[in-house]
């Protein structure tokens, strides 16, 4: 489980953390109030989920020794989270301040952390859940935004919606925009990795957290979307695989 969401970028945002330049002391302290608020989030997931029963651990990124080059990622620590889960943990990643070896340090998106845990551990299915229904052709505060149901990604990591039929091609159609205090891209960095992860012939649920919905897509009840009409939620699947 990745979990990601406002908590540090604000704090990122004010200090310029995504930049780099660590010898610059408001970047560096950025940098500590960043982390102090992601593992704080964390710490309130992993606490709420063994309330529940779930034996979650925390995993920090910069902790564990992720770290990026040019905002790239170049080390990971995938295999102790699969250690983990191998143990019988639910492991609980969460996107975060790292150092960076071209500008000292930066944020690393918790999508860019599902990614790579994807290419590695191969699951059968990833969720992203939002607090929007799933992926729009505008910001679904506009007037008219329609949802996308079912985007088909090809080879190099290029898509196509086919549901609804808009007629649209390859990467067009859709208009992402970025919270001014977003360090990582937000919904366009999204769909990006969600479409790296379905060429790797994984399937991806993008949907509305706490809702039926995203229940449906946690327990993988998501399977044909013309036999499922009543699911709310934007599929992003492999264009080889098997149409729906």
């Amino acid at each position: 489980m990745v979990q990601v969401g406002s908590y540090g970028h604000f704090q990122a945002s004010k200090s310029g953390v995504n930049k780099g330049d660590l010898k610059n002391p408001l970047v560096k302290a950025g940098f500590v109030a960043t982390r102090i608020s992601v593992t704080k989030l964390n710490q309130g997931v992993v606490r709420s989920l063994a309330l529940e029963g779930i034996p979650a651990v925390g995993i920090s990124p910069f902790s564990a020794g992720w770290s990026t080059q040019n905002k790239a990622l170049k080390r990971d620590n995938v295999l102790e989270v699969q250690r983990a889960v191998d143990a019988g943990f639910v492991p609980v990643v969460h996107g975060d301040a790292v150092l960076d070896s071209t500008l000292g340090c930066t944020i690393l998106s918790g999508d860019v952390l599902v990614s790579r845990l994807a290419q590695v551990i191969k699951p059968n299915f990833v969720n992203f859940h939002t607090n929007v229904p799933g992926v729009f052709d505008r910001s679904p505060e506009q007037p008219g935004a329609t949802l996308l149901r079912e985007i088909v990604v090809y080879e190099d990591s290029s898509w196509t919606i086919v549901d609804p039929p808009l007629g649209i091609g390859s990467n067009g159609g859709v208009e992402t925009a970025v919270a001014a205090h977003d360090t990582t891209g937000g919904m366009s960095t999204k769909i990006a990795e969600a479409a790296s992860i379905a060429a790797m012939g994984i399937d991806v649920f993008i949907v509305e957290a706490g809702t039926p919905h995203a229940l449906e897509a946690l327990r993988g009840k998501v399977k044909n979307l013309k036999s499922n009409k009543s699911w709310t939620g934007t599929l992003i699947r492999n264009a080889l695989g098997q149409t729906s």
